[in-house]
């Protein structure tokens, strides 16, 4: 049997103080540091050294001699004590976005590369992430090669997709929660809630490492913020001591549009936004959902009294703040109406204001804060969605565990960086301000200010058309909840069984 990662996997750094006094493998003290060359002529013997300074010149030049480097790892062993030895395998986490490594840029990355380097070289296997499916085939593709089986060394990189659920259903997706060499109590795994999303009757289906990314906030612009008599670090402030709510981001709003020129036509808007995900990032800002789980499994959320409150005040806010939007314009229009500082504030997800991203054509300062929390949220909330990675049930026991066991150490942080959130370097990069990396990002990838959803998990139901792309300024909420209610419940159903 091989030993559990559980108990085999704590990485320490050895002191190098400690090689003057180690012991070797047989059991035999580590041999002493070789003399100094005696010298060409021989001193006359009135003048030699008492024995005991010579002893003492023998014993510093022995301590002078450099310790031998030893590894900052631990080696896992079998049960003979060997390193584990995956016979060469050649593992490739499939995934739709990887290209050619990059050199590494910082510390940070060359202590990554080193790490997998080493765990490459010491248990005989080759791993690399390699773009094969896009993200419009990948949920379909996987569930095609689980089925029919293959030769090759595939970890998957999945998304939400129905077609998952599926999956776990018809025994398509191994469970890792058999695999001893993966412990979810690990704290990389606890970082994130993925294996919560991804489990059933005690069963884990998919995995993430490491923090999750953020997700929905709200940008705001400062210039448009002062020009309206507000102090843009006052909402910073409402985000640390509890106050920032949907009424205190209704009041910056009403004082940020404005019609400036006095013609009668709004000339700064207060918002403006993706409406489908200001829509999902209230509801679950209020304690609510569409669609929840419990130990019976999934149950119908939509009608909860959290969840129509939220889609209340959603609607309501697109009816006063919310930017229209020209004839003709493309559904994203709103980037550019931001970018412009035709609207004090936009709500959009994080990744929007990172290196490569539209927000960098923004030449006003911005700011980026937590949705704000509605009268029946606990506290400011962000809903994660990670890409899981599954192993496909057509594997044998034996190929499974050790395409874990090197997704295991693959994942494992280096030496000195297990709390290093690569998150927050791409946020420096971009156009974020301090406090949007320091407070507002940091929180976001924080576990108790994380949510999972689970409405992507129910085969045939698409939120987009169904729902939040209908709850627009105009809409009635009644109306679309009607709409849409015996559907969704069985889909519900569907899935449960």
């Amino acid at each position: 049997m091989r030993k559990s990662l559980a108990k085999n996997v704590t990485v320490a750094i050895t002191l190098a103080a400690m090689a003057m006094s180690t012991v070797g493998c047989g059991g035999q003290a580590a041999p002493a540091a070789p003399a100094a060359e005696p010298a060409v002529e021989e001193a006359p013997a009135a003048e030699e050294a008492p024995a005991e300074e010579a002893a003492a010149e023998e014993e510093a030049v022995e301590e002078e001699a450099p310790a031998e480097e030893e590894s900052p790892y631990t080696v896992i062993t079998d049960d003979a004590g060997n390193p584990v030895d995956l016979g060469g395998m050649d593992i490739i986490i499939r995934n739709w976005w990887s290209g050619d490594p990059a050199e590494p840029q910082n510390e940070y990355e060359e202590a990554v590369q080193e790490w997998r380097d080493w765990i490459q070289e010491t248990y005989n296997f080759t791993i690399k992430e390699q773009a094969i499916s896009d993200w419009g085939s990948t949920p379909a593709d996987f569930v095609d090669y689980a089925t029919t089986g293959g030769d090759e060394n595939y970890i998957w990189i999945l998304r939400d997709d129905p077609a998952i659920t599926s999956a776990m259903s018809n025994g398509l997706m191994y469970d890792l929660s058999t695999l001893d060499c993966l412990d979810f109590s690990a704290p990389k795994f606890q970082k994130n809630k993925l294996h919560e999303q991804y489990s059933k009757d005690g069963e884990i289906y998919a995995m993430f490492a490491g923090f999750s990314e953020a997700r929905t906030g709200v940008y705001f612009n400062k210039r448009l913020l002062e020009e309206a008599g507000i102090d843009p670090e006052e909402i910073y402030q409402m985000q640390r001591d509890g106050s920032w709510t949907w009424d205190a981001f209704t009041d910056v709003m009403s004082k940020a549009q404005r019609d400036v020129d006095n013609d009668g036509v709004t000339d700064i808007w207060g918002l403006t936004l993706n409406e489908g995900v200001m829509t999902t990032a209230a509801v679950f800002s209020n304690g609510g959902s569409y669609v929840g789980k419990d130990e019976n499994g999934y149950f119908y959320n939509l009608e909860s009294a959290e969840t129509l409150e939220a889609l209340e005040w959603t609607v309501d806010t697109f009816n006063k703040y919310d930017m229209p939007d020209p004839e003709g314009a493309e559904w994203d229009y709103y980037k550019e109406a931001f970018v412009n500082g035709m609207a004090a504030f936009m709500v959009d997800d994080e990744y929007c204001g990172t290196p490569g991203n539209f927000l960098e054509d923004m030449q006003d300062e911005v700011g980026f804060v937590m949705f704000p929390k509605g009268p029946k949220g606990a506290d400011y909330i962000n809903v994660w969605s990670n890409n899981p990675a599954a192993i496909p049930a057509c594997y044998d026991a034996d190929k499974a565990w050790k395409l874990a066991f090197a997704y295991n150490l693959y994942t494992e942080p280096p030496v000195g960086y297990e709390d290093y959130n690569g998150y927050l370097s791409t946020a420096r990069n971009g156009i974020f301000d301090a406090e949007s990396v320091d407070e507002t990002i940091t929180m976001m990838t924080e576990p108790e200010h994380g949510t999972i959803a689970y409405h992507g998990m129910i085969p045939n139901m698409d939120i987009g058309p169904d729902l939040v792309w209908n709850l627009v300024a105009g809409s009635v909420v009644s109306e679309q909840v009607e709409a849409i209610r015996d559907t969704w419940k069985q889909y519900i159903d569907d899935a449960n069984k």
